[in-house]
């Protein structure tokens, strides 16, 4: 028998996001699992913290994102998701620095989840043009299962 006990549910703030945390909800409710609630504030400059294009003064070198910005985020987390999440047996609501797979995947590692729901299709073109989409790269290094949510109503039209 399938079961969860700790479901990861990502967010990019994207729309496909907002259709996935409905089902990360419904999957943490039916399986009475932990629901976390994970946004990544992107920034590549973490992993390449001397491979740069501008200056950064050596006191500014270790850090990766203002701690404002993450407060922020974690506000935001909690006023779009809080509310609906209350129904859970546990809610844990966390903001990450760096690339999203990567930390996605660290998270995920580190928290032992059993499973991970994510938008099929994020906010970042720019990312899907460079490396691939997060949700490909997290479902290829994941040590659990993945669930990419779709928009059904953004489906993609076949040329022609």
């Amino acid at each position: 028998m399938i079961s969860y006990s700790k479901i990861l549910f990502c967010t990019d703030f994207s729309e496909d996001a907002g259709m996935a945390f409905h089902h990360a909800l419904d999957l943490a409710r039916r399986y009475n699992a932990g629901l976390h609630i994970l946004h990544v504030l992107h920034s590549g400059y973490k992993y390449m913290r001397y491979v740069v294009d501008e200056y950064v003064p050596p006191e500014k070198r270790e850090e990766t994102a203002d701690a404002e910005l993450v407060k922020r985020a974690e506000a935001d987390l909690k006023a779009r998701y809080g509310d609906k999440a209350q129904e859970c047996k546990e809610v844990t609501v966390a903001v990450r620095i760096g690339v999203p797979f990567v930390e996605i995947v660290r998270y995920a590692r580190e928290t032992q989840v059993d499973l991970i729901v994510m938008g099929a299709s994020g906010s970042s073109d720019l990312d899907k043009q460079s490396f691939g989409s997060t949700v490909e790269n997290v479902a290829r290094r994941a040590h659990c299962h993945v669930i990419a949510i779709r928009n059904p109503e953004l489906t993609y039209k076949m040329p022609g």
